[in-house]
């Protein structure tokens, strides 16, 4: 079983990305579950969500306490929760900057665990570049894809098409699309390095 904990704040769409994670996995052939817990449900309020994901039938339903990945949506959540809390050692973890983790004071975490399976992405940025709104799920999605190889871009696509539709569904595959290829080309560059 793969374990995915998103955090995030109130209005991000942490639950919707879970949701999305769970339908993308779910056009590839595996069960998936995804599931919130909320504390204040207010806007801006911390908000964490999780989903598994395996090839055969998923009965555990507690919160993950020991993710094989973290998506950490807002990346001012670093200063206000142990938001690595119980990740695995071989863990991805994907944020939300346009800033590298050891410009964010992050590169121990990096020596721990390995740049291979660690990435930022400027997701609010194409959140607004694609669809107008500093919303940093969908590209962090298709980003976490390109990271992990779990899921194609074309399941991220269809996991889209079924919550959106129209002129947003359009600016959130345009947002998944580019987020996909800086995360495939941010780990080439470092492969090449």
């Amino acid at each position: 079983m793969f374990q995915i904990r998103v955090h995030g704040r109130g209005g991000q769409g942490v639950v919707t990305a879970t949701e999305m994670l769970s339908v993308a996995a779910f056009e590839e052939g595996r069960h998936a579950q995804a599931f919130p817990s909320f504390g204040s449900e207010r806007t801006g309020a911390p908000v964490v969500a999780f989903c598994r994901l395996d090839d055969k039938e998923i009965r555990l339903r507690e919160p993950i306490m020991e993710p094989d990945a973290l998506i950490i949506q807002d990346p001012t959540l670093l200063h206000q929760i142990d938001v690595f809390s119980g990740l695995k050692p071989d863990g991805y973890v994907l944020l939300n900057s346009a800033h590298s983790f050891e410009q964010i004071g992050l590169g121990d975490l990096v020596k721990q665990h390995g740049h291979s399976k660690m990435s930022t992405l400027p997701a609010t940025e194409l959140g607004l570049k694609h669809v107008g709104r500093p919303i940093p799920n969908v590209p962090l999605i298709a980003g976490f894809a390109a990271l992990s190889g779990m899921f194609k871009l074309e399941s991220v696509v269809k996991a889209i098409n079924e919550k959106f539709s129209g002129k947003v569904a359009a600016g959130n595959i345009a947002a998944a699309t580019e987020a996909y290829e800086l995360v495939k080309q941010q780990m080439e560059d470092r492969a090449n390095a």
